[in-house]
């Protein structure tokens, strides 16, 4: 098929040109090959599409007709054409983001809410959930995946920021149950873990100043696969949960949650971009992406938030 459209515009270029020897030098090819192009079209087609002369040439009532087809057929490729480079060029289209259902209320939306508003033209849609989705199968541009270790993707990578784990319980609950002043102490304590997590019921602490680490496994009673359920049972005074800063930030800072052992920290997580390569993205992928790393750079919270170079 590809073939017969590239003869096709050949045949187009001769007529254009009133000749061969024209088409060749406008199409950079030789005049063998333009005449090969045009001799592959007729035996396929089984007609005759130029009357050729040592003096002229000129088109026959098939080759008419098929030129019009052919003329057809270039103005839609370049509207094609001009199309592909208004989706790469400008905010208009589609763009498809994938997340969590936290991260994209209390992040996403507040990062992307203003350039939106300034890009009517551009259709978003965000894909919120928990679970990871296939790029190309979901027609995904962007997927925010918050991860312990560095992507294993075919598709290109964009740091964002990296993320704090802590260790998060009602005032209620601390001051009705044993003290906590190390991790082993954690082993008399209810833990609520968020399941989706791996290894959720292992932890590694390390101090802050003496760089002392510790390993500890906790069992459970009550869990949940979703970081609304599991604040909602810390803050009824269930147990202790291991939740990322960015989601229970403003939990902290109004006293809903205590952090606990805040001079021990865990593993810190990556908030990352996925995307497929990065050179041949749309504008609006690349303003999308400008946006979220602006909104990062500025979160409040130094010690939690880390720019990513």
């Amino acid at each position: 098929m590809l073939d017969q459209l590239r003869a096709m515009g050949v045949f187009a270029c001769v007529v254009e040109k009133n000749s061969f020897s024209g088409a060749a030098r406008s199409l950079g090819i030789t005049t063998s090959a333009v005449s090969q192009q045009i001799r592959s079209l007729e035996q396929e087609m089984e007609v005759t599409l130029l009357y050729r002369s040592t003096r002229k040439l000129s088109l026959t009532e098939a080759g008419q007709a098929f030129f019009h087809s052919c003329q057809e057929m270039l103005a839609a490729a370049e509207r094609g054409r001009i199309r592909i480079n208004e989706l790469r060029d400008d905010l208009v289209g589609e763009l498809r983001i994938s997340t969590t259902p936290e991260l994209a209320a209390n992040h996403i939306v507040p990062a992307l809410s203003h350039w939106m508003s300034a890009h009517r033209g551009l259709a978003v849609h965000l894909e919120a959930d928990n679970q990871c989705v296939n790029l190309m199968e979901q027609r995904i541009d962007i997927a925010l995946r918050l991860s312990s270790k560095p992507e294993e993707t075919p598709f290109h990578v964009v740091p964002l920021a990296r993320v704090d784990q802590v260790l998060v319980a009602s005032p209620s609950y601390l001051n009705q149950s044993a003290p906590i002043s190390r991790p082993e102490d954690l082993k008399q304590h209810d833990l609520i873990p968020i399941n989706v997590m791996k290894d959720c019921q292992y932890f590694t602490f390390q101090h802050n100043n003496t760089d002392e680490i510790v390993h500890l496994e906790m069992n459970s009673r009550l869990s949940s696969n979703n970081v609304l359920v599991t604040k909602a049972l810390c803050q009824q005074g269930h147990g202790i949960a291991r939740i990322l800063y960015l989601d229970v930030q403003k939990d902290l800072i109004s006293g809903a949650l205590v952090e606990v052992l805040p001079e021990w920290k865990l593993p810190n997580f990556n908030l990352s971009a996925i995307v497929c390569k990065l050179d041949q993205q749309p504008m609006k992928v690349q303003r999308c992406l400008d946006a979220l790393k602006q909104y990062f750079c500025q979160l409040p919270g130094g010690r939690i938030y880390k720019d990513v170079s």
